[in-house]
């Protein structure tokens, strides 16, 4: 706790932990551009030299991911899409019930 600046006894005792939260939420983004900047000479001290033959440069997210990076959402499915996994799900299901029948 000496890092962020909070006496471990305040820390774990006397406040609460919305803002606990909040206190290490903003110890983190603080070396967010640290972190930028690490990944990204870091990315051109890989590539500076070349690739090596067939090999295909990544994008720097691709190359290296920070767990505060998310996905894109995927795209909503289609009706032809739920129907279909509908219909696997209904099958599986089936067969589930026919197994535990068996038993």
């Amino acid at each position: 706790m000496g890092e962020i600046g909070i006496p471990r006894r305040e820390f774990l005792y006397e406040i609460q932990f919305w803002e606990a939260r909040r206190i290490i939420n903003g110890y983190n983004a603080r070396y967010h551009q640290g972190w930028e900047q690490a990944r990204l000479i870091a990315y051109h001290v890989r590539y500076c030299m070349g690739l090596n033959k067939g090999e295909v440069a990544k994008t720097i997210l691709e190359w290296l991911k920070f767990a505060w990076e998310k996905d894109e959402p995927a795209a909503p499915l289609s009706e032809e899409d739920r129907a279909d996994l509908r219909a696997a799900m209904d099958a599986e299901n089936k067969r589930l019930e026919q197994a535990q029948q068996k038993e």
